[in-house]
C-alpha cells in the first residue's frame, strides 16, 4: 500500500504483521503496533523526543555489562517486571503467590552448601541471621530434593560482585532440601540498598523525584522436575522503604518475619546476641522446570 495518510499507515503495518506464521509470534506483533501506534498518537510524539527515545534505548543496551543489566533494572523501575511475574503465577493473577523477580544479579554455580552450614565466605561484619525454611507444593506437601540458590546484599548494601572486598561468592549458596522438604543455613542479615543510578534508570529517577531503594530481602531460586522454576525475594517489613520499594517488587506473600533475639543463640556458642531469625515457607506451583538465563556472569 502507499500511504497517503497517517490513518492509512497503522493498517498496513498490521495487514503485514498479519502475516507472520508462528500464531503467538503474530499475537505479539500485532499488539506492539496497535500498542505503539496509540501510544504515539495520544502523546502526539515530536520528531525530536522519537530521536531521544532511540538514542536511549541503545544506551540502556550499552550499559550492559558481564556485572551489570540496565534493561533489568528499567523493567522493575516502570513495573513491568512485577506486573509479568503477577500475571503468571498465582492462578494466572488470581492468588497470592510466591514468585517474585530474578532482579539483576543472579549468578549460575553458586557453590553447594550442607543445610546448616553458612554462606558467609569473606569477612563481613553484621548481625547473625539464622534462616530456616521450607518448600511445599500448593497442597501443603514438603517437596524434598529441591536446588535452592540463594543470595543476597551484604549488610553495607552490595552484592559480592559489586564489592572488591567481599571474596567470590560471598553471600551466595546453593542447597537441597531434606526429606521434609526443609532447608536452613546461616548468614548476615541484608540492609536495603540502591540500585545503581549512574545510567538510564538513574536519569528516570532523578526526573520523578524518586528514591533509588530497595528494602533489605533475601533471594531465592528453586528448581525442582515437575514445578516451574520458583523465583522469590523475602521482605523485611521493619525496612524504612517497604511501601515503595523501586522496583515495586514487594507483596505482602513475601514479607517475612526477621525475629530479633537477644539472648544468646540455643546451638552456636560464638553467637551470643542479638541475633536474627527467619522462617519462610516457599510454594510451588506444577509446571516446567526451566531456569533462567543469568542477567549477569
Amino acid at each position: 500500500m502507499v500511504v497517503r495518510t497517517e490513518s492509512e499507515l497503522t493498517p498496513a503495518v498490521l495487514a503485514v504483521m498479519n502475516r507472520t506464521a508462528d500464531p503467538r509470534l503474530r499475537e505479539i506483533l500485532v499488539a506492539i503496533v496497535k500498542h505503539l501506534h496509540a501510544f504515539v498518537r495520544e502523546v502526539r510524539l515530536s520528531e525530536v523526543e522519537f530521536r531521544e527515545a532511540t538514542a536511549i534505548l541503545n544506551e540502556i543496551g550499552q550499559l550492559q555489562t558481564d556485572s551489570h543489566n540496565e534493561f533489568v533494572l528499567m523493567a522493575g523501575s516502570l513495573g513491568v517486571s512485577s506486573l509479568v511475574c503477577l500475571l503468571n503465577n498465582g492462578d494466572n493473577g488470581q492468588t497470592e503467590t510466591s514468585q517474585s523477580l530474578l532482579g539483576p544479579f543472579w549468578r549460575l554455580n553458586s557453590p553447594r552448601v550442607e543445610n546448616g552450614g553458612t554462606i558467609i565466605r569473606s569477612e563481613t561484619p553484621g548481625t547473625p541471621l539464622f534462616v530456616h525454611a521450607k518448600v511445599v507444593n500448593r497442597g501443603g506437601k514438603p517437596i524434598q530434593g529441591a536446588e535452592i540458590d540463594v543470595w543476597h546484599a551484604s549488610p553495607v548494601g552490595l552484592y559480592e560482585n559489586q564489592d572488591p572486598d567481599q571474596a567470590e561468592m560471598n553471600l551466595r549458596g546453593k542447597f537441597t532440601t531434606d526429606d521434609e522438604g526443609r532447608f536452613w543455613f546461616r548468614t548476615v542479615k541484608m540492609v536495603g540498598y540502591p540500585i545503581p543510578v549512574d545510567g538510564v534508570v538513574g536519569r528516570l529517577l532523578k526526573a520523578q523525584g524518586r528514591h533509588p531503594y530497595r528494602p533489605a530481602h533475601l533471594h531465592a531460586l528453586i528448581f525442582k522436575e515437575g514445578y516451574k522454576t520458583l523465583i522469590s525475594q523475602v521482605f523485611d517489613p521493619s525496612d524504612p522503604n517497604i511501601d515503595s520499594d523501586v522496583q515495586f517488587g514487594v507483596t505482602a506473600a513475601l514479607t517475612g518475619d526477621f525475629v530479633r533475639h537477644d539472648e544468646p543463640h540455643p546451638s552456636d556458642p560464638d553467637v551470643s546476641g542479638p541475633w536474627f531469625s527467619l522462617d519462610y515457607t516457599y510454594v510451588m506451583e506444577p509446571g516446567e522446570a526451566v531456569l533462567p538465563r543469568p542477567p549477569i556472569k
